[in-house]
């Protein structure tokens, strides 16, 4: 995982899919924000700490990363508010936030552990809070990302849908994203696994930053399909953005 945060660190400002998720997000976490101002947030598996400043904008954000080396790095940005922690035993009190986000976290642990750390967000979370989460989608498109990333499962649109709502929450939002990207890497994964997944170690050119002319046509592709997912669901992509909120004590 230190690979994967090192190889994201020298990538997350300006490579296109960084761009492109935030652009995703963005909208859903103001979404959640507008309903409980004024706002406690935690960013669960924070990696480097660079979506801290997009949740700060909505109220007071803390982060948490299993790894020290993911919270090095959030401490030379500037961020503060910081915990060593995973997300199987969330270090903080029942009912804590208000807006609980977790990104690229879930499909790194199995399935059956995922709905563990479902339970703890809903436990954490405020009654009415909001869950706003990025998982990687789609057994078809593992690769040797897959290997850097230390994926342990890829998931359906109907199976984290079920899940979410299991663990207690109301799934108000879930769809694919990175729908126009979804030809070129089903292409290039499949070839991938045809010739045999590279170790993590030489991996790390699957995060690495393409031409600038490439990477601006790509940013300018996702963005504008960005703008799309604000008002319909995506039917196919590489990642699936879900927003959920915890239903109250009396609802079914």
């Amino acid at each position: 995982m230190d690979l994967l945060l090192e190889a994201t660190r020298r990538a997350e400002r300006e490579h296109f899919w960084f761009k492109g998720f935030r652009a995703f997000v963005a909208p859903l976490v103001a979404r959640a924000a507008a309903a409980h101002p004024p706002l406690r947030l935690l960013d669960c598996g924070c990696g480097t700490g660079v979506n801290l400043p997009l949740l700060a904008q909505h109220g007071t954000a803390f982060g948490f990363d299993l790894t020290w080396t993911g919270l090095k790095f959030a401490k030379d940005h500037g961020t503060r508010r910081l915990a060593q922690a995973s997300v199987v035993q969330v270090p903080f009190r029942d009912g804590a936030f208000d807006l609980v986000t977790c990104f690229d976290v879930l499909q790194c642990l199995a399935p059956e552990v995922g709905r563990t750390v479902l339970a703890e967000f809903h436990r954490i979370l405020a009654p009415g809070g909001h869950l706003v989460m990025n998982v990687a989608a789609l057994e078809a498109l593992r690769g040797d990302h897959a290997v850097l990333a230390e994926e342990a499962h890829r998931y359906e649109r109907g199976e984290l849908h079920g899940m979410v709502e299991a663990a207690g929450f109301h799934v108000e939002r879930l769809t694919f994203t990175n729908a126009s990207l979804f030809p070129l890497m089903f292409g290039s994964r499949w070839w991938q696994r045809r010739r045999g997944l590279k170790p993590a170690e030489e991996a790390h050119g699957e995060i690495s930053i393409p031409p600038a002319p490439v990477n601006h046509a790509l940013t300018a592709l996702l963005k504008g399909e960005a703008a799309l997912v604000r008002r319909l669901d995506m039917p196919i992509g590489s990642s699936l953005l879900l927003l959920a909120q915890k239903r109250a004590a009396s609802q079914p």
